[in-house]
């Protein structure tokens, strides 16, 4: 393409015609009617004494289990973070379930083993992307 574009795909125009662009002065300007991210309200309600338990009751479950209900932990972290988060007033919704991540966290287990820890470099990103797609904002709130 000829245009830069910005991320939303619009054409841009650019502020510069000639010459290097000035230090903090971006380089093009969203074009004439091109679509424009609405204004995100974010907000956090949750406090010390709910946290506390929560990572307590994770701990507890990681430990006396050597681990093997650290996914568990996980779910219960993440189900405290999104219902005490608010996006434009309506609260966000963990979906995910601790035997759903439970077959995963074996797979990956395996796998880091098979490659002798090179696949943990993988886990991460996989453990996040699995997070990410078991949140949605809450319908009754």
């Amino acid at each position: 393409m000829t245009t830069p574009e910005i991320a939303t795909g619009a054409p841009a125009i650019p502020m510069h015609t000639s010459g290097p662009a000035q230090a903090g002065v971006p380089a093009t300007v969203p074009a004439p009617g091109a679509h424009r991210v609405p204004h995100l309200q974010f907000g956090f309600t949750g406090g010390a004494g709910s946290w506390l338990w929560v990572g307590i009751a994770g701990f507890f479950v990681t430990v006396l289990t050597l681990g093997i209900c650290y996914p568990w932990a996980i779910v219960m972290t993440y189900r405290w973070k999104t219902k005490h988060t608010l996006i434009n007033g309506q609260r966000l919704r963990f979906t995910g379930s601790a035997p759903g991540l439970f077959g995963h966290w074996v797979k990956w287990f395996l796998l880091c083993v098979i490659t002798l820890g090179i696949y943990s470099f993988w886990v991460y990103p996989r453990l996040q992307k699995w997070i990410v797609e078991h949140q949605e904002l809450d319908p009754t709130s």
